[in-house]
């Protein structure tokens, strides 16, 4: 009896401990999706380090170069769309462009109609200068936490470059050593894969987004440069992000003629084809090792239980599944797995 009542008792204690650890991880999601996109923004960028390192350029100085070099990147990028870009807001918040809209709204038909109205009702609904102070202190209070989890994720990423490796080893040091070099390898497998979808990513972001840019330019798309970007930008989000971009492009080619609006979506349509079957062959390949119908089932999934931002996570987030699977339940080798080259070659990399 007393045996019985002690196996009850920790049973108790156990389901308590697993519910309070699942409670915990949960409240702390934020967290942990930072420190994720840490390790992988540090495996995008470790190959490029050691790569230094192999040329006696110190660690140290390679991410600080990486980190340079990222910072003036944006910072061009900024330079070159931003001043357009703020022309283009002003021109669609102006008093003439909102008169222009109502006008239009009213003496338009069909689907360019709907359109306009629903434009036309959402500029009305514009809150006055004197009601956005209360919205734009939160706005801050906001753009403030986003800066601070930015600079978390880069300095995660910075102490997980120098940390990794005695990471790994620890972690192997608790396993038989029969088993020791399997871990690393599928470390090594899960780093190289996460590096080269984020690099094939970021490609991807910045072929699509100029693309796209100079195609609305010469359709005549109102505001080409803010949906070029739009459009560059949601690429990170699988499946969803390039049907939002041509839902939107299309949305804003009709409010000047079906015309535009359907060379809207045969230009969304046609870098969609190259992107598919020309730029991420050879950009991306299977990085990740994941079916299109899973990438959709992982975005929807992650969405749904962590919010909107992380639907970025969910293609990382599987990749790391699959090849965990691969390795534990269908018993492949992880140092006879291909990774695809995107900007460095993987197979050099390993070794």
């Amino acid at each position: 009896m007393a045996e019985t009542a002690k196996r009850v008792a920790l049973g108790t204690l156990i389901v308590i401990g697993l519910v309070a650890a699942t409670l915990a991880l949960w409240k702390l999601k934020l967290v942990i999706a930072l420190l994720f996109f840490g390790v992988i923004l540090a495996a995008a960028m470790r190959p490029g380090i050691d790569a230094l390192a192999r040329r006696r350029i110190p660690r140290g100085l390679g991410l600080a170069l990486h980190y340079a070099v990222f910072a003036a990147l944006v910072g061009l990028l900024l330079w070159i769309a931003v001043p357009r870009a703020v022309q283009q807001v002003q021109n669609a918040l102006g008093g003439t462009t909102k008169a222009q809209i109502h006008q239009e709204a009213k003496h338009s038909k069909g689907i360019k109609h709907e359109v306009l109205t629903a434009i036309d009702k959402r500029l009305r609904e514009l809150p006055k200068a004197s009601e956005v102070f209360h919205p734009a202190l939160e706005v801050t209070l906001k753009a403030f936490e986003v800066l601070i989890g930015i600079f978390f994720v880069f300095a995660t990423a910075a102490y997980w470059i120098f940390e990794r490796d005695r990471a790994v080893d620890f972690v192997a040091s608790l396993l038989p050593r029969p088993k020791r070099k399997r871990l690393r390898d599928t470390w090594d497998l899960i780093d190289l894969k996460l590096g080269a979808f984020v690099r094939g990513e970021a490609l991807l972001v910045l072929l699509v987004g100029t693309l796209l840019t100079f195609a609305f330019w010469a359709i005549g798309l109102p505001y080409f440069i803010l949906i070029g970007a739009f459009a560059g930008l949601v690429e990170i989000i699988p499946v969803i992000g390039p049907l939002v971009a041509g839902a939107l492009a299309v949305g804003v080619g009709l409010t000047v003629s079906w015309h535009t609006g359907v060379a809207a979506g045969i230009c969304v349509l046609v870098v969609r084809l190259l992107e598919d079957y020309l730029i991420v062959p050879r950009v991306l390949g299977d990085a990740t090792g994941t079916s299109p119908l899973l990438v959709l089932v992982s975005v929807t999934a992650v969405g749904i239980l962590f919010g909107g931002f992380a639907v970025i996570l969910a293609v990382p987030l599987i990749a790391v599944l699959v090849t965990v699977v691969d390795v534990v339940v269908r018993d492949k080798d992880p140092a006879e797995e291909d990774v695809p080259t995107v900007l460095f070659p993987a197979k050099e990399l390993e070794n």
